[in-house]
Parts: C-alpha cells; sequence; structure tokens
C-alpha cells in the first residue's frame, strides 16, 4: 500500500512472497471456496496496511443495472448488496479494467459507499479466457491514496494464481 507517516514502518506484502498461498488456493474445488481463501489471504496480508475492507462482487448479467452485482466471500464483514454498475466495482467490470481509486471522492454521484469513512479504493475485475469480467475483487481503506499500481500488480497477479482469474487486468 502507497506509504502513510501515521502507519506503522512496516514492509508491506508483496506478490512473490504470497504466491505460493495463492496457488494453493488454485487447487480448492469451486469458484466459491477459492473467493473464501482469497478474501481470507488477502486480508491477513494487507489489514494492517490500511485495507479496511475486502471482498468480492459477482456479476449477474440476468439482472437489472441497478442490481446487476451481488457480494459474495469478504472481510471482515458484509456491505452493500445488490449493487449496480454504475459504481467504481461496475465500472472496472464492464470495461474489465482495473481501477486504482486515489479519493473516492472525486468519483462524485457515482460512488456506491458502504462505509462512510472509506476514502480511497482497489478494484481488480476477475476475467475469464476470453477476457470478460465474471466478477471484481473490491478493496477499500479508509486512508486517501492508500492503493497504488503496485498493489494493482499485485492483487492482479495474485488473482491468477489463485485461479480466480485468467489473465491480469490492465490498469485503467
Amino acid at each position: 500500500m502507497a506509504g502513510h507517516p501515521d502507519m506503522a514502518e512496516t514492509a508491506r506484502p508483496d506478490a512473490a512472497g504470497l504466491l505460493p498461498r495463492a496457488r494453493a488456493i488454485a487447487r480448492l474445488d469451486g469458484r466459491e471456496a477459492r473467493m473464501e481463501a482469497f478474501a481470507a489471504l488477502w486480508w491477513e496480508a494487507f489489514a494492517a496496511h490500511g485495507t479496511s475492507w475486502a471482498g468480492f462482487y459477482v456479476d449477474v448479467p440476468g439482472e437489472p443495472d441497478d442490481r446487476r452485482m451481488v457480494l459474495a466471500a469478504r472481510r471482515p464483514k458484509p456491505a452493500c448488496s445488490p449493487i449496480g454498475i454504475h459504481g467504481a466495482c461496475g465500472q472496472s467490470l464492464v470495461a474489465a479494467r482495473t481501477l486504482v481509486v486515489r479519493d473516492v471522492a472525486e468519483l462524485g454521484a457515482g460512488y456506491i459507499a458502504c462505509d462512510p469513512r472509506d476514502r480511497s479504493e482497489l478494484v481488480v475485475p476477475c476475467l475469464d479466457a476470453a477476457g470478460h469480467a465474471w466478477g471484481v475483487f473490491d478493496v477499500d481503506s479508509h486512508q486517501v491514496a492508500n492503493f497504488d499500481r503496485c498493489d494493482a500488480d499485485c492483487c492482479a497477479a495474485l488473482l491468477v494464481a489463485a485461479g480466480l482469474s485468467a489473465r491480469p487486468a490492465d490498469l485503467r
């Protein structure tokens, strides 16, 4: 996570250190079990580095756009569900691109605030073999600018290793 003067100076986890555990997740039966294990892995590794929430939203294409994404595995608590595709998660899903949101206040009316304390967000789409997003992994922080490109690349690589994305998504 991007550095913050008020946070304890501890090295943040990197993808290389977490890859063995992510690869073990890929061997679990079923997407739901992999999502649950991945949310737990991310939370354990990144909660001490400013992450306030992490979880998956899964696309339900037959639903109206304002109810198209439903909450799946998450840490540490439930969040809004269903949500529409107008927010950051929906934008990432539809574009099949990763979003790093420095300050959610800059998103305006399109922002979906499940926790009003959230200030920054990272959204990484989970892609099938054809490059279409079936869901997203969403990470929030109560700190402005808590996420950067390194975090986005790390998350995308771990999702691939965990068998939850066929390839990393481009950064938007």
